[in-house]
């Protein structure tokens, strides 16, 4: 029996050129490419010319993706990242330097107050948290050296809706940029770079994805602001995965249909506990005596997103009650899923503020975040009933 030359598997396969192109776009899991030159590799590299060479440097999936993003943000570029707080250090990163300011609404996600609050001081960049809410107050905030504004399209978990087109000409007016958290949101609901915003970012793994089996992150902005960007993906490795894109480009042919029935199924679920004796209160902003209605409505429309925060009045033990009884809600630190879930801040989001500064956001231990599904509002209601029912 002949032998089989043993350098026959590792040698390098051309990819076949096929007169026909798949309906569904494929999955590109490359870590490198092959160059034709020396000018070729350099013109890739250099951005000179379209192509690719090494995937922390860009892969097909994510140039996929990104463009798709543009159209839904309306976006001049976008750049797609490992996670949403890795949108998030890019947006930084990129745009601030030793020696900055930023001003930080304080009612943010507890892992972005943490980055901004914490992590950034060992870079030698200062923070002012404020309530964004209070503009004066916010104008006060800024300082000579204060080069960005961070804000929540609507606030984690309290769901306050930020005044984007007044805070951008507040940014502008001092020479800062205005970074705004869509994730609430997603596009579907508002494109804040329309309203005045320089970038705006998402945790695509929630409901731009919508499936929980993708860890990714977008950030998108203009060209005056986009200089860096690429570098800072690149160098600090906050690059996306072929799979996690291809997973979530998919995930964007229902964005729309997802975000539609979860906002219906949110407004009903949300007037139904409002009518309830064991909740204390209930935030929502489609709710007219949420504190930021007539700005939501002015922002989102008829859609106010798919999350609904209550308080009961027994602390955690009432929440444990409710979380235990609501056998048909899973408890998950996330949100933006197919099925409704529901989320404890106290203990999950923001476990990482001390007990009065969660106190002072309103945060308590009888505090649940429900991130409203894509079932019939039915289903959801009955599933909320049997929790409060031990309550």
């Amino acid at each position: 029996m002949p032998s089989v030359p043993d350098d026959i598997c590792p040698r390098h396969t051309e990819v076949p050129v096929q007169p026909t192109s798949p309906f569904s776009p494929p999955i590109y899991l490359a870590s490198v490419w092959s160059a034709e030159s020396t000018d070729e590799a350099d013109s890739i590299l250099a951005g000179r010319v379209s192509g690719y060479m090494y995937q922390r440097d860009g892969h097909p999936n994510a140039d996929l993706f990104a463009a798709k993003c543009c159209e839904l943000h309306r976006a001049q570029r976008a750049a797609v990242t490992s996670s949403g707080m890795a949108a998030l250090v890019t947006a930084v990163l990129s745009q601030i330097e030793s020696g900055d300011h930023v001003v930080v609404s304080k009612m943010l996600f507890g892992r972005s107050l943490m980055l901004l609050g914490q992590e950034l001081t060992r870079l030698g960049i200062s923070s002012t948290l404020v309530d964004t809410g209070d503009l004066a107050a916010t104008a006060a905030a800024f300082e000579p050296r204060t080069k960005l504004l961070a804000v929540e399209t609507i606030s984690n978990p309290l769901l306050r809706v930020a005044n984007i087109p007044r805070l951008a000409e507040l940014a502008h007016s001092r020479g800062a940029k205005l970074l705004v958290d869509n994730t609430f949101a997603t596009p579907v609901l508002c494109q804040p770079l329309t309203l005045g915003a320089d970038l705006v970012f998402e945790s695509v793994s929630k409901m731009m994805n919508g499936h929980s089996d993708v860890m990714l992150g977008l950030l998108c902005g203009g060209e005056s602001v986009w200089e860096r960007v690429p570098l800072v993906v690149s160098c600090w490795g906050l690059a996306s995965s072929p799979f996690d894109c291809w997973l979530s480009l998919r995930g964007l042919s229902t964005l729309h249909l997802r975000v539609e029935r979860a906002c219906v199924n949110a407004m009903r679920a949300a007037e139904f506990l409002a009518t309830q004796a064991a909740v204390e209160h209930v935030d929502y902003p489609g709710l007219a005596n949420h504190c930021d209605h007539e700005l939501a409505t002015k922002l989102l429309g008829s859609r106010y997103g798919s999350m609904v925060t209550i308080r009961l009045p027994g602390g955690r033990k009432a929440a444990d009650a409710f979380m235990h009884a609501a056998k048909r809600i899973a408890f998950c630190p996330s949100f933006g899923e197919v099925a409704t879930t529901l989320s404890h801040p106290e203990t999950t989001s923001h476990r990482s503020l001390t007990p009065q500064e969660r106190a002072a956001l309103g945060i308590h231990g009888g505090t649940i975040r429900l991130s409203v599904g894509v079932e019939s509002a039915e289903y959801v209601i009955d599933a909320l009933a049997e929790g409060l029912a031990s309550v």
